[in-house]
């Protein structure tokens, strides 16, 4: 069994103006970022992203961006508590997850977004820890959504 999930929403924003809401860490912090965002979303860059409600920041791995059409990320692989695997004891920092962000135009005027992760190991831990990204990226999306079209953050006293 693979652990991979895919989320997506429209947003009814030109895809440039999508593209930056994710790529700039400026906007990025006002709906998404609890914490803040440092460091724009460019290839090979090591940004940082904090969470109010997962204190302390994090950095984020970006392998690839195609302007207006895709990011790529990485970052550590959680997993909840360390576990025992074959060889001796395994942490979350082992590894990391891979999270591809696409954009595309549609005919109305509108923006699909699409997030997609991978690349957890197969255990209980990564399964769980997967299920709490997938619901992460899609409020992701809701929050893009509300602050690009209605200037709204729903993130904001959602969490803590």
């Amino acid at each position: 069994m693979e652990l991979k999930f895919r989320v997506a929403a429209r947003i009814a924003k030109p895809v440039h103006e999508v593209f930056e809401a994710v790529a700039d860490p400026a906007k990025l912090s006002n709906y998404f970022t609890t914490g803040g965002a440092k460091g724009r979303l460019e290839t090979g860059a090591t940004v940082e992203w904090d969470f109010h409600d997962f204190p302390g920041a994090f950095p984020v791995y970006v392998t690839e961006v195609v302007k207006d059409e895709k990011i790529v990320l990485e970052w550590q692989a959680s997993e909840g508590e360390a576990h025992n695997v074959e060889g001796g004891e395994q942490k979350d920092s082992d590894y990391r997850t891979k999270v591809t962000m696409s954009f595309k135009s549609l005919d109305d005027g509108r923006t699909l977004v699409e997030i997609a992760e991978e690349g957890w190991r197969e255990n209980q831990g990564a399964l769980s820890a997967s299920y709490g990204n997938c619901q992460g990226w899609a409020q992701m999306l809701c929050a893009l959504k509300a602050w690009l079209e209605h200037g709204i953050n729903l993130r904001e006293g959602m969490y803590v």
